[in-house]
């Protein structure tokens, strides 16, 4: 079995077996630092409303709610104990001072439109919480961004599984295709931070 079909199997039963609540818990983890990606949970509600199973309306309200709690999971480890623990271990990760200043710097100018924009972006919503709360962002614009973020979201994988359930086994078809490209997506990513990093990091050092 590939990772799509896993990933697959792991969605439909877990909301099939608790519905609305799965769909909460496995939103929630998606929005902290766990990976469990959204792409791998709210299709498979839209598999269910399909199905006659769960409703739009409950889906939604449900994946959202999950999506702010484990936000807020994430902005408190940042508020609270995230620029010790970085202080102590980010060299471990490539971060240094210099790192974590600019991210101050950043939030400060540009927070609440990050926080809604990274809502579509693969692995950075999984952290984006963690710099918001490093920086201290303000608790309300979070908040705001990160419901309508997320409800958009949310609601645009529900309709793409809901569209999906009817031609699942073209998707399966071609799964082996899909595999590969998330694959060669996250090493590049995993290549690219890494080089970024490693170059600034030389750059600082030079000077």
């Amino acid at each position: 079995m590939g990772i799509t079909e896993s990933i697959a199997a792991f969605g439909t039963h877990v909301i099939g077996s608790i519905g609305y609540l799965g769909v909460f818990l496995l939103m929630t983890a998606e929005s902290m630092i766990l990976p469990v990606p959204s792409e791998a949970v709210m299709p498979f509600a839209g598999f269910a409303i399909a199905e006659g199973a769960l409703g739009w309306t409950g889906v939604v309200i449900a994946a959202t709610l999950g999506s702010i709690c484990g936000s807020l999971v994430g902005y408190a480890i940042g508020k609270f104990g995230g620029r010790p623990f970085l202080e102590r271990f980010g060299k471990y990760l490539l971060l240094d001072a210099g790192d974590l200043d600019a991210t101050d710097r950043f939030f400060t100018r540009r927070g609440s439109p990050t926080i809604l924009v990274s809502r579509f972006i693969p692995i950075v919503r999984h952290l984006i919480s963690i710099p918001a709360g490093l920086s201290s962002m303000r608790l309300g614009p979070f908040i705001v961004f990160t419901v309508v973020g997320a409800g958009l979201w949310n609601s645009f994988l529900s309709w793409c599984g809901f569209q999906l359930q009817k031609n699942w086994a073209t998707v399966l078809r071609y799964s082996h295709l899909i595999d590969i490209a998330v694959i060669v997506l996250l090493a590049a990513l995993v290549v690219w931070y890494v080089a970024r990093h490693l170059v600034r990091r030389a750059r600082r050092g030079a000077a």
